[in-house]
């Protein structure tokens, strides 16, 4: 029987089967991205920064490990009884066959309840685009009028209009009065969101001071956000300190760190801008100067030429070859004309050689008859009107007989 189940059955290591339920429980996202409520028990810390404790409920334990790295952002320091909310991942501790959970975020129950809140909202909101950069509208350089929505009660305000009317004097500034803690506070701040896109701004600031958590939750409510989502006009926030972090944040076209930061981000330094003209200035009759002395310097080069100190010069050259140019076109013409001159006079003579009226001057007549010459005795008859045309003149006749003959 045992050679039996030696030769059929395949038998593990321990860390064989450790690694595979390690390899398990990291390829299942749920546990590797889990939320747990419990009491903390059992805390110790390393040497090294390091905490270790188990994490408890009625009816079950498991073992937690926070990391130095994931400590420093723990807000507060764990104790045992301290009732948390932490996430992590599940995976196997080796070495001892144990699971436990590598915690990379922790807080309180209380608040962690909230905050879970927050996370559920934050993560549905990015599902639907309202945080993506190409929905995010461009703040304009400069702003001819500025909302605020906060309130009048503190500093935030005054900081925000101190902060402007020093940096950009001409801008206009509307203050929508509104709650900004408790749960009447998200309907005023859509309010003000709604009542001041009616007016045509340039830009909206939305501020408050810093608070704790639970202080600022109005600016996490999804109405809020949706708001500003839905603003025809730009908003910037600026809620609470650099660290603070909510919902209308990340949908904001525009997130500053705190409200005084948001009013400098809004506007120009108005003695930045003159400071800019100035350098710009400056840089400019350099610019000009520049190029003035370098067309300075070419017309000097210019002018230290010969032809600009005696132009004439040049002129008399081409006046020169002008007058040899137009002699020898003289002599051209002159030769071709004569040339054509002896072709026609060669031609005349031809011609006249050829002309009948050098015939007639030696004693020959034309007879003609009606306009035709009379080349036959058949060509007329008795009694018709004919003429002979001689050297020097007309000769009318009439027919009285006509003898055909032979002309030796």
């Amino acid at each position: 029987m045992k050679a039996e189940i030696e030769e059929n059955i395949k038998v593990y290591s321990v860390d064989e089967i450790t690694t595979y339920i390690k390899n398990l429980l990291a390829g299942d996202g749920l546990l590797q991205r889990i939320w747990v409520r419990g009491e903390i028990s059992n805390l110790r810390n390393s040497d090294k920064g390091h905490m270790y404790f188990s994490l408890k409920d009625e009816n079950s334990i498991i073992k937690c490990a926070l990391f130095q790295r994931a400590k420093r952002s723990v807000e507060f320091v764990p104790e045992d009884g301290m009732k948390v909310i932490i996430r992590g991942g599940v995976e196997v501790y080796k070495s001892k066959g144990s699971y436990q959970i590598i915690v990379e975020e922790m807080c309180l129950a209380g608040k962690g309840e909230l905050y879970l809140k927050f996370l559920q909202l934050k993560s549905k909101l990015e599902k639907e685009g309202l945080f993506k950069e190409e929905h995010k509208k461009q703040i304009p350089r400069y702003p001819k009028s500025v909302g605020v929505v906060t309130s009048l009660q503190g500093s935030v305000i005054h900081d925000i209009i101190k902060v402007i009317k020093r940096r950009y004097p001409h801008v206009k500034i509307i203050v929508y009065p509104s709650l900004v803690q408790g749960d009447e506070a998200k309907y005023n701040i859509v309010d003000g969101i709604a009542s001041l896109n009616k007016l045509n701004l340039d830009v909206i600031i939305i501020a408050r001071g810093g608070g704790s958590f639970e202080e600022l939750w109005p600016f996490n409510e999804e109405i809020v956000a949706r708001a500003i989502y839905d603003s025809k006009i730009p908003v910037v926030s600026g809620i609470g300190h650099e660290t603070d972090f909510t919902i209308v944040d990340f949908v904001a076209d525009k997130r500053a760190p705190t409200p005084s930061a948001a009013a400098e981000i809004i506007v120009p330094d108005e003695k930045e801008i003159l400071s800019t003209w100035l350098h710009l200035e400056r840089n400019l009759y350099n610019q000009i100067g520049q190029i003035l002395k370098i067309k300075k310097q070419i017309i000097i080069g210019m002018a230290s030429r010969q032809i600009f100190k005696k132009p004439d010069a040049l002129f008399n050259a081409y006046k020169q070859r002008i007058d040899e140019e137009t002699n020898s076109l003289k002599q051209i013409i002159n030769h071709f004309t004569k040339i054509k001159k002896e072709e026609i006079k060669r031609m005349d003579v031809n011609l006249k050689a050829l002309s009948p009226y050098s015939i007639l001057k030696r004693g020959y007549s034309i007879t003609m008859k009606e306009g035709k010459v009379v080349t036959s005795v058949k060509d007329i008859n008795a009694g018709d009107a004919i003429y002979s045309i001689v050297s020097d003149g007309k000769i009318n006749s009439k027919v009285e007989d006509k003898d055909a003959r032979d002309v030796i």
